[in-house]
């Protein structure tokens, strides 16, 4: 068998490996490039959808495997590649180069929106992606704290003829907030278009590097901000923080139909604080109640 008709039988045994959670073969995904056949030593990438998939292991072992049992294949190099699907409105909407945008919202304060943002997007970093966390809680901006970043002016380039911050990085993350531009303790008052205006300068006046995702940190509640950056940006999906106890499900209630409003995808309901002091299960609850999913419980 020749180099060719070797290729197109491991082509052939590749097309039979499943992706579990897709329920598609690999080939006809497009997962499978690069794919070179040299005397008998098979090599070619395996791109995922996700660097975060967590079966990415079990479909490269599936795929060596089924290239190994091909006739006349004595070598198997198998390479884990990924590349995000991008949220093709973001391009057309912004000229920067972010695939895709995910707010974290809550009804209340205090509820461990933060906490839940900056975990997320270190997860999602450490996972291989690309990822930008920007701290819009403009009134409240708390994320170069949890990041151990502190308080610095962000440095200025020229980018296109036109002055722009450089985020500040830990984590593995592209990280900007008002935190950075106000004095420490130094507290905000400001009006709605205010609140507005710095929104869309964290888009537009900052210089981020390519981007998977964009992590975005609201402030509580379904006023100005969240207004703003529906408005600003196509959002590819918000995710909602709250705690198990009546109050704080009330007010997540509202946020969720503040965003179904909006046309915007809710990916999810991630209830905090569980156990013994607020109870449990009033995420799950509400998520049941507005048919969305529920992502986990954090205790």
């Amino acid at each position: 068998m020749n180099n060719n008709q070797l290729r197109n039988a491991v082509l052939d045994a590749l097309g039979k490996v499943m992706d579990p959670e897709l329920g598609r073969d690999i080939v006809s995904l497009g997962m499978v490039q690069g794919l070179d056949v040299q005397d008998g030593v098979v090599k070619f990438r395996l791109v995922l959808t996700t660097p975060a998939c967590p079966l990415k292991d079990t479909i490269k072992e599936n795929a060596r495997q089924a290239a190994l049992s091909v006739d006349g294949v004595r070598e198997v190099e198998v390479t884990l590649d990924s590349k995000v699907p991008s949220d093709k409105r973001i391009s057309t909407a912004i000229k920067l180069p972010i695939r895709n945008i995910v707010a974290i919202s809550s009804g209340k304060g205090g509820v461990g929106k933060s906490t839940v943002a900056v975990n997320l997007a270190v997860a999602l970093a450490q996972s291989g992606a690309k990822v930008g966390l920007m701290d819009a809680d403009v009134l409240g901006p708390n994320i170069p704290m949890m990041l151990g970043l502190k308080f610095a002016k962000p440095r200025v380039v020229k980018v296109d003829g036109k002055d722009k911050m450089v985020p500040f990085e830990a984590y593995g993350l592209q990280v900007m907030s008002m935190g950075f531009l106000i004095a420490d303790g130094q507290p905000l008052i400001w009006r709605g278009p205010m609140l507005h205006g710095v929104i869309q300068q964290f888009f537009s006046d900052v210089a981020w590097d390519e981007l998977d995702y964009m992590v975005v940190d609201l402030p509580p509640g379904t006023g100005d901000a969240q207004l703003s950056l529906a408005q600003s940006v196509p959002l590819t999906g918000v995710i909602i923080v709250t705690q198990p106890q009546n109050v704080a499900l009330n007010d997540a209630a509202r946020s969720i139909g503040m965003f179904e409003k909006l046309n915007v995808p809710i990916v999810g309901v991630v209830e905090n604080m569980a156990g013994e002091f607020f109870g449990e299960g009033g995420g799950e609850r509400l998520a049941r109640g507005h048919g969305v999913p529920f992502l986990g419980r954090i205790p």
